[in-house]
Protein backbone atom coordinates (compact mmCIF):
# COMPACT_ATOMS: atom_id res chain seq x y z
CA UNK A 1 0.00 0.00 0.00
CA UNK A 2 2.83 2.42 0.84
CA UNK A 3 4.51 1.71 -2.50
CA UNK A 4 1.28 2.42 -4.38
CA UNK A 5 0.81 5.69 -2.50
CA UNK A 6 4.38 6.83 -3.27
CA UNK A 7 3.92 6.01 -6.97
CA UNK A 8 0.73 8.09 -7.00
CA UNK A 9 2.53 11.08 -5.46
CA UNK A 10 5.38 10.88 -7.95
CA UNK A 11 3.04 11.61 -10.88
CA UNK A 12 1.09 14.64 -9.62
CA UNK A 13 1.43 18.40 -9.30
CA UNK A 14 2.95 19.94 -6.21
CA UNK A 15 -0.18 21.80 -5.11
CA UNK A 16 -2.43 18.77 -5.76
CA UNK A 17 -0.31 16.14 -4.03
CA UNK A 18 -1.69 14.65 -0.85
CA UNK A 19 -5.33 15.63 -1.50
CA UNK A 20 -6.50 12.02 -1.30
CA UNK A 21 -6.27 9.62 -4.19
CA UNK A 22 -7.29 6.27 -5.57
CA UNK A 23 -4.43 3.77 -5.58
CA UNK A 24 -4.22 0.35 -7.21
CA UNK A 25 -2.56 -2.62 -5.57
CA UNK A 26 -1.71 -5.88 -7.41
CA UNK A 27 -3.67 -8.84 -6.18
CA UNK A 28 -0.55 -10.85 -5.41
CA UNK A 29 0.49 -8.16 -2.92
CA UNK A 30 -2.51 -8.88 -0.71
CA UNK A 31 -1.75 -12.49 0.15
CA UNK A 32 -2.40 -13.48 3.74
CA UNK A 33 -0.80 -16.41 5.55
CA UNK A 34 -2.78 -19.65 5.39
CA UNK A 35 -2.33 -23.39 6.04
CA UNK A 36 -1.47 -25.70 3.14
CA UNK A 37 -1.21 -29.48 2.89
CA UNK A 38 2.31 -30.76 2.20
CA UNK A 39 2.48 -33.74 -0.17
CA UNK A 40 6.18 -34.50 0.15
CA UNK A 41 5.87 -36.68 3.25
CA UNK A 42 3.35 -38.77 5.16
CA UNK A 43 1.09 -41.63 4.10
CA UNK A 44 -2.04 -40.94 2.00
CA UNK A 45 -4.51 -42.75 -0.22
CA UNK A 46 -5.04 -40.97 -3.56
CA UNK A 47 -7.47 -41.93 -6.29
CA UNK A 48 -6.30 -40.83 -9.76
CA UNK A 49 -8.60 -40.59 -12.73
CA UNK A 50 -7.81 -42.62 -15.82
CA UNK A 51 -5.86 -41.06 -18.72
CA UNK A 52 -6.43 -42.29 -22.26
CA UNK A 53 -5.13 -39.23 -24.16
CA UNK A 54 -1.69 -38.20 -22.90
CA UNK A 55 1.58 -39.94 -22.22
CA UNK A 56 4.51 -38.86 -20.08
CA UNK A 57 6.26 -35.81 -21.64
CA UNK A 58 3.29 -34.63 -23.71
CA UNK A 59 2.53 -30.89 -23.70
CA UNK A 60 -0.99 -30.08 -22.59
CA UNK A 61 -2.82 -27.52 -24.70
CA UNK A 62 -4.32 -24.56 -22.87
CA UNK A 63 -8.09 -24.96 -22.43
CA UNK A 64 -10.20 -22.42 -24.37
CA UNK A 65 -11.63 -19.39 -22.50
CA UNK A 66 -11.05 -18.20 -18.94
CA UNK A 67 -7.36 -17.59 -19.45
CA UNK A 68 -7.24 -13.86 -19.99
CA UNK A 69 -5.09 -11.31 -18.26
CA UNK A 70 -7.56 -10.75 -15.45
CA UNK A 71 -8.63 -7.35 -14.28
CA UNK A 72 -5.73 -5.48 -15.83
CA UNK A 73 -6.48 -6.94 -19.27
CA UNK A 74 -9.95 -5.47 -19.50
CA UNK A 75 -11.67 -8.88 -19.29
CA UNK A 76 -10.46 -10.11 -22.71
CA UNK A 77 -8.96 -13.57 -23.02
CA UNK A 78 -5.29 -13.95 -23.87
CA UNK A 79 -3.36 -16.97 -25.14
CA UNK A 80 -0.29 -15.71 -23.34
CA UNK A 81 -1.85 -15.59 -19.86
CA UNK A 82 0.25 -14.17 -17.07
CA UNK A 83 -2.28 -11.42 -16.34
CA UNK A 84 -2.50 -9.62 -13.04
CA UNK A 85 -5.62 -8.58 -11.13
CA UNK A 86 -5.50 -5.44 -9.04
CA UNK A 87 -7.61 -3.83 -6.34
CA UNK A 88 -8.44 -0.12 -6.32
CA UNK A 89 -8.67 1.76 -3.02
CA UNK A 90 -9.94 5.32 -2.51
CA UNK A 91 -8.00 6.90 0.35
CA UNK A 92 -8.84 10.05 2.27
CA UNK A 93 -6.23 12.79 2.54
CA UNK A 94 -5.22 11.80 6.08
CA UNK A 95 -4.99 8.11 5.20
CA UNK A 96 -2.96 8.95 2.10
CA UNK A 97 -0.44 11.07 4.02
CA UNK A 98 -0.22 8.70 7.00
CA UNK A 99 0.83 5.90 4.68
CA UNK A 100 3.26 8.09 2.78
CA UNK A 101 5.04 9.59 5.80
CA UNK A 102 4.87 6.71 8.23
CA UNK A 103 7.92 7.46 10.39
CA UNK A 104 9.18 10.90 9.37
CA UNK A 105 9.09 14.11 11.39
CA UNK A 106 9.88 17.78 11.06
CA UNK A 107 13.39 18.56 12.28
CA UNK A 108 12.23 21.65 14.20
CA UNK A 109 8.90 21.13 15.94
CA UNK A 110 9.01 24.47 17.78
CA UNK A 111 6.55 26.66 15.91
CA UNK A 112 6.93 30.36 15.68
CA UNK A 113 4.22 32.86 16.60
CA UNK A 114 0.82 31.55 15.62
CA UNK A 115 -1.41 33.84 13.65
CA UNK A 116 -4.25 32.51 11.55
CA UNK A 117 -7.49 31.64 13.40
CA UNK A 118 -10.05 29.45 11.67
CA UNK A 119 -11.70 27.29 14.35
CA UNK A 120 -13.05 27.94 17.83
CA UNK A 121 -12.92 25.97 21.06
CA UNK A 122 -14.57 26.42 24.49
CA UNK A 123 -12.46 28.08 27.18
CA UNK A 124 -13.02 29.30 30.74
CA UNK A 125 -14.62 32.74 30.79
CA UNK A 126 -15.30 33.52 34.47
CA UNK A 127 -18.47 32.86 36.47
CA UNK A 128 -22.18 33.28 35.86
CA UNK A 129 -25.32 33.41 38.06
CA UNK A 130 -27.07 30.76 35.97
CA UNK A 131 -26.01 27.70 34.13
CA UNK A 132 -26.00 23.91 34.08
CA UNK A 133 -25.98 22.14 37.47
CA UNK A 134 -22.93 20.19 36.33
CA UNK A 135 -21.00 23.48 36.07
CA UNK A 136 -21.89 24.68 39.61
CA UNK A 137 -18.83 26.02 41.43
CA UNK A 138 -19.46 24.86 45.00
CA UNK A 139 -16.52 26.69 46.53
CA UNK A 140 -17.48 30.08 45.11
CA UNK A 141 -21.16 29.48 45.90
CA UNK A 142 -20.50 28.76 49.59
CA UNK A 143 -18.20 31.78 49.93
CA UNK A 144 -20.90 34.08 48.55
CA UNK A 145 -23.48 32.38 50.81
CA UNK A 146 -21.35 32.94 53.92
CA UNK A 147 -20.73 36.59 53.06
CA UNK A 148 -24.44 37.20 52.58
CA UNK A 149 -25.38 35.48 55.88
CA UNK A 150 -22.79 37.50 57.81
CA UNK A 151 -23.91 40.74 56.18
CA UNK A 152 -27.58 40.12 56.98
CA UNK A 153 -26.86 38.97 60.55
CA UNK A 154 -28.33 35.51 60.22
CA UNK A 155 -28.20 33.84 63.69
CA UNK A 156 -26.11 30.76 64.12
CA UNK A 157 -28.03 27.50 64.70
CA UNK A 158 -25.89 26.85 67.81
CA UNK A 159 -27.33 29.95 69.48
CA UNK A 160 -30.91 28.72 68.94
CA UNK A 161 -30.00 25.28 70.31
CA UNK A 162 -28.58 26.82 73.49
CA UNK A 163 -31.71 28.94 74.06
CA UNK A 164 -34.01 25.96 73.57
CA UNK A 165 -31.94 23.90 76.03
CA UNK A 166 -32.15 26.68 78.63
CA UNK A 167 -35.93 27.01 78.11
CA UNK A 168 -36.37 23.28 78.57
CA UNK A 169 -34.33 23.37 81.77
CA UNK A 170 -36.42 26.21 83.25
CA UNK A 171 -39.70 24.58 82.29
CA UNK A 172 -38.69 21.37 84.08
CA UNK A 173 -37.71 23.14 87.29
CA UNK A 174 -40.55 23.69 89.77
CA UNK A 175 -41.47 25.97 91.43
CA UNK A 176 -40.22 28.95 89.35
CA UNK A 177 -39.09 32.11 91.00
CA UNK A 178 -40.08 35.52 89.71
CA UNK A 179 -36.62 35.90 88.14
CA UNK A 180 -36.95 32.53 86.41
CA UNK A 181 -40.32 33.52 85.03
CA UNK A 182 -38.92 36.76 83.62
CA UNK A 183 -35.91 34.92 82.13
CA UNK A 184 -38.18 32.28 80.58
CA UNK A 185 -40.29 34.96 78.93
CA UNK A 186 -37.24 36.73 77.51
CA UNK A 187 -35.82 33.44 76.19
CA UNK A 188 -39.07 32.50 74.50
CA UNK A 189 -39.24 35.88 72.81
CA UNK A 190 -35.62 35.59 71.71
CA UNK A 191 -36.28 32.09 70.34
CA UNK A 192 -39.19 33.39 68.30
CA UNK A 193 -37.05 36.17 66.81
CA UNK A 194 -34.23 33.77 65.95
CA UNK A 195 -36.60 31.32 64.27
CA UNK A 196 -38.09 34.10 62.16
CA UNK A 197 -34.62 35.34 61.08
CA UNK A 198 -33.49 31.82 60.27
CA UNK A 199 -36.56 31.33 58.07
CA UNK A 200 -36.15 34.68 56.34
CA UNK A 201 -32.40 34.25 55.65
CA UNK A 202 -31.79 30.84 54.02
CA UNK A 203 -28.47 29.00 54.20
CA UNK A 204 -28.07 29.10 50.40
CA UNK A 205 -29.98 31.61 48.33
CA UNK A 206 -30.26 31.62 44.52
CA UNK A 207 -28.30 34.87 44.56
CA UNK A 208 -25.31 32.94 45.95
CA UNK A 209 -25.12 30.41 43.10
CA UNK A 210 -22.08 30.67 40.85
CA UNK A 211 -21.60 28.59 37.68
CA UNK A 212 -18.47 28.16 35.64
CA UNK A 213 -18.92 29.89 32.29
CA UNK A 214 -17.33 28.85 29.01
CA UNK A 215 -17.06 30.94 25.86
CA UNK A 216 -16.12 29.99 22.32
CA UNK A 217 -12.74 31.52 21.62
CA UNK A 218 -10.70 31.38 18.41
CA UNK A 219 -8.27 28.49 18.29
CA UNK A 220 -5.01 29.54 16.61
CA UNK A 221 -3.39 27.40 13.96
CA UNK A 222 0.17 27.54 12.72
CA UNK A 223 1.08 28.44 9.19
CA UNK A 224 4.12 27.96 7.02
CA UNK A 225 5.57 29.05 3.71
CA UNK A 226 7.69 26.85 1.46
CA UNK A 227 10.14 28.53 -0.91
CA UNK A 228 11.08 26.43 -3.95
CA UNK A 229 14.32 27.75 -5.46
CA UNK A 230 15.71 26.19 -8.65
CA UNK A 231 18.45 26.88 -11.14
CA UNK A 232 16.92 26.99 -14.63
CA UNK A 233 20.03 27.98 -16.57
CA UNK A 234 21.13 26.19 -19.71
CA UNK A 235 23.11 23.58 -17.76
CA UNK A 236 19.96 22.26 -16.06
CA UNK A 237 18.49 19.52 -18.23
CA UNK A 238 14.85 18.41 -18.17
CA UNK A 239 15.90 15.28 -16.33
CA UNK A 240 17.52 17.36 -13.59
CA UNK A 241 14.42 19.53 -13.30
CA UNK A 242 12.31 16.39 -12.95
CA UNK A 243 14.51 15.23 -10.05
CA UNK A 244 14.09 18.62 -8.40
CA UNK A 245 10.32 18.49 -8.89
CA UNK A 246 10.09 15.16 -7.11
CA UNK A 247 11.93 16.56 -4.11
CA UNK A 248 9.82 19.74 -4.02
CA UNK A 249 6.68 17.62 -4.22
CA UNK A 250 7.70 15.44 -1.28
CA UNK A 251 8.55 18.41 0.91
CA UNK A 252 5.29 20.18 0.04
CA UNK A 253 3.14 17.17 0.94
CA UNK A 254 5.14 16.62 4.11
CA UNK A 255 4.69 20.21 5.32
CA UNK A 256 1.03 20.30 4.28
CA UNK A 257 0.33 17.39 6.62
CA UNK A 258 1.66 19.36 9.59
CA UNK A 259 0.42 22.90 8.93
CA UNK A 260 -3.13 24.15 8.59
CA UNK A 261 -2.04 26.90 6.21
CA UNK A 262 0.81 26.39 3.75
CA UNK A 263 1.86 28.80 1.00
CA UNK A 264 4.24 27.88 -1.80
CA UNK A 265 6.53 30.41 -3.50
CA UNK A 266 8.40 29.46 -6.70
CA UNK A 267 11.65 31.31 -7.44
CA UNK A 268 13.71 30.43 -10.48
CA UNK A 269 17.04 31.89 -11.46
CA UNK A 270 19.72 31.93 -14.09
CA UNK A 271 21.70 35.17 -14.26
CA UNK A 272 18.68 36.90 -12.68
CA UNK A 273 15.91 35.60 -10.42
CA UNK A 274 12.14 36.03 -10.45
CA UNK A 275 9.05 34.73 -8.67
CA UNK A 276 6.85 32.71 -11.04
CA UNK A 277 3.93 30.29 -10.99
CA UNK A 278 4.39 26.52 -10.88
CA UNK A 279 3.83 25.95 -14.60
CA UNK A 280 6.47 28.53 -15.55
CA UNK A 281 8.78 27.30 -12.82
CA UNK A 282 9.09 23.79 -14.27
CA UNK A 283 8.31 24.16 -17.98
CA UNK A 284 9.37 27.57 -19.27
CA UNK A 285 12.94 27.27 -20.60
CA UNK A 286 15.67 29.82 -19.96
CA UNK A 287 19.29 30.12 -21.02
CA UNK A 288 22.32 31.92 -19.76
CA UNK A 289 24.73 31.68 -16.88
CA UNK A 290 24.09 31.11 -13.18
CA UNK A 291 24.12 33.67 -10.35
CA UNK A 292 22.71 32.01 -7.22
CA UNK A 293 22.81 35.15 -5.07
CA UNK A 294 20.02 36.70 -7.15
CA UNK A 295 17.68 33.89 -6.05
CA UNK A 296 18.51 34.43 -2.37
CA UNK A 297 17.98 38.18 -2.76
CA UNK A 298 14.58 37.55 -4.35
CA UNK A 299 13.72 35.11 -1.55
CA UNK A 300 14.53 37.75 1.08
CA UNK A 301 12.53 40.37 -0.78
CA UNK A 302 9.41 38.17 -0.91
CA UNK A 303 9.88 37.09 2.69
CA UNK A 304 10.08 40.66 4.01
CA UNK A 305 7.10 41.74 1.93
CA UNK A 306 4.68 38.89 2.73
CA UNK A 307 6.07 36.36 5.21
CA UNK A 308 7.46 37.93 8.36
CA UNK A 309 9.48 35.42 10.34
CA UNK A 310 7.59 36.33 13.54
CA UNK A 311 4.36 34.99 12.06
CA UNK A 312 5.42 32.31 9.59
CA UNK A 313 7.38 29.09 9.74
CA UNK A 314 9.71 29.37 6.76
CA UNK A 315 11.11 26.40 4.84
CA UNK A 316 13.36 26.55 1.80
CA UNK A 317 14.11 23.82 -0.74
CA UNK A 318 16.79 24.63 -3.29
CA UNK A 319 17.79 22.52 -6.29
CA UNK A 320 20.78 23.17 -8.51
CA UNK A 321 23.40 21.37 -10.56
CA UNK A 322 26.09 23.14 -8.54
CA UNK A 323 27.11 25.65 -11.18
CA UNK A 324 27.60 29.25 -10.12
CA UNK A 325 29.64 32.22 -11.19
CA UNK A 326 32.97 32.11 -9.36
CA UNK A 327 32.75 35.77 -8.45
CA UNK A 328 29.25 35.28 -7.02
CA UNK A 329 30.07 32.43 -4.60
CA UNK A 330 31.24 34.68 -1.69
CA UNK A 331 28.09 36.80 -2.04
CA UNK A 332 25.92 33.66 -2.04
CA UNK A 333 27.61 32.35 1.11
CA UNK A 334 27.11 35.67 2.91
CA UNK A 335 23.43 35.92 1.98
CA UNK A 336 22.73 32.32 2.95
CA UNK A 337 24.50 32.30 6.31
CA UNK A 338 23.74 35.84 7.49
CA UNK A 339 20.46 36.62 5.76
CA UNK A 340 18.43 33.48 5.07
CA UNK A 341 19.36 30.83 7.66
CA UNK A 342 18.53 32.98 10.73
CA UNK A 343 14.96 33.30 9.40
CA UNK A 344 14.12 29.73 8.41
CA UNK A 345 13.04 26.61 10.26
CA UNK A 346 14.86 24.36 7.80
CA UNK A 347 16.83 24.75 4.57
CA UNK A 348 17.26 21.71 2.33
CA UNK A 349 19.62 21.85 -0.64
CA UNK A 350 19.87 19.04 -3.18
CA UNK A 351 22.42 19.02 -5.93
CA UNK A 352 21.16 17.13 -8.95
CA UNK A 353 23.82 15.47 -11.03
CA UNK A 354 23.94 14.14 -14.56
CA UNK A 355 23.17 10.63 -15.74
CA UNK A 356 26.45 9.35 -14.36
CA UNK A 357 28.31 8.95 -17.61
CA UNK A 358 30.68 11.70 -16.54
CA UNK A 359 31.52 11.87 -12.85
CA UNK A 360 32.81 15.25 -11.83
CA UNK A 361 34.23 16.39 -8.51
CA UNK A 362 32.60 18.61 -5.94
CA UNK A 363 31.31 21.90 -7.32
CA UNK A 364 32.14 25.30 -5.85
CA UNK A 365 28.57 25.68 -4.65
CA UNK A 366 28.62 22.26 -2.97
CA UNK A 367 31.86 23.02 -1.14
CA UNK A 368 30.50 26.39 -0.03
CA UNK A 369 27.24 24.94 1.27
CA UNK A 370 29.05 22.07 2.97
CA UNK A 371 31.13 24.51 4.99
CA UNK A 372 28.03 26.48 6.03
CA UNK A 373 26.15 23.28 6.91
CA UNK A 374 28.93 22.31 9.31
CA UNK A 375 28.12 25.47 11.31
CA UNK A 376 24.32 25.47 10.91
CA UNK A 377 22.43 22.33 11.82
CA UNK A 378 19.18 23.42 10.15
CA UNK A 379 20.90 23.47 6.74
CA UNK A 380 21.01 20.00 5.14
CA UNK A 381 22.62 19.23 1.79
CA UNK A 382 22.49 16.07 -0.31
CA UNK A 383 23.36 14.95 -3.84
CA UNK A 384 21.07 12.89 -6.09
CA UNK A 385 21.69 11.46 -9.53
CA UNK A 386 18.68 9.22 -10.09
CA UNK A 387 14.94 9.39 -9.49
CA UNK A 388 15.00 6.36 -7.24
CA UNK A 389 17.33 8.23 -4.85
CA UNK A 390 14.86 11.06 -4.17
CA UNK A 391 12.77 9.35 -1.52
CA UNK A 392 15.74 7.76 0.33
CA UNK A 393 17.41 11.19 0.44
CA UNK A 394 14.20 12.76 1.67
CA UNK A 395 13.90 10.14 4.41
CA UNK A 396 17.50 10.75 5.37
CA UNK A 397 16.83 14.47 5.74
CA UNK A 398 13.71 14.14 7.88
CA UNK A 399 13.93 10.82 9.71
CA UNK A 400 16.05 12.30 12.49
CA UNK A 401 16.89 15.60 14.13
CA UNK A 402 19.23 17.92 12.26
CA UNK A 403 21.63 17.90 15.21
CA UNK A 404 22.48 14.29 14.35
CA UNK A 405 22.95 14.87 10.64
CA UNK A 406 26.21 15.32 8.86
CA UNK A 407 27.18 18.20 6.70
CA UNK A 408 26.56 16.45 3.43
CA UNK A 409 26.40 13.29 1.46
Amino acid sequence: MQRAVRDAVANGKIREAGQGSAVSIPADALHEPSFHRIFTSGSRNIVLSGNHEFSRGDKIRRPPGGSGKGGSGGGNASDEGGGEDSYRFLLSRDEFLDLFFGDLELPDLVKREIATTEVTAPSRAGLSNDGSPSQLDLGRTMRYSMARRIGLGRPKPEELIEIEARIAALEESRPLSAADVDELEVLRERRSVLRQRLNRIPWVDPVDLRYRRFAQTPKPSTRAVMFCVMDVSGSMTERMKDLAKQFFLLLHVFLEKRYKTLDVVFIRHAETAEEVDEETFFNDPRTGGTVVSTALEELLRVQKARYLSQHWNIYVAQASDGDNSTSDTPRTAELLESGVLPLVQYYAYIEVMGSGAIIRGDTDLWRTYRGIAARNEHLAIRQVSDRKEIFPVFRELFARRPATQGAGA
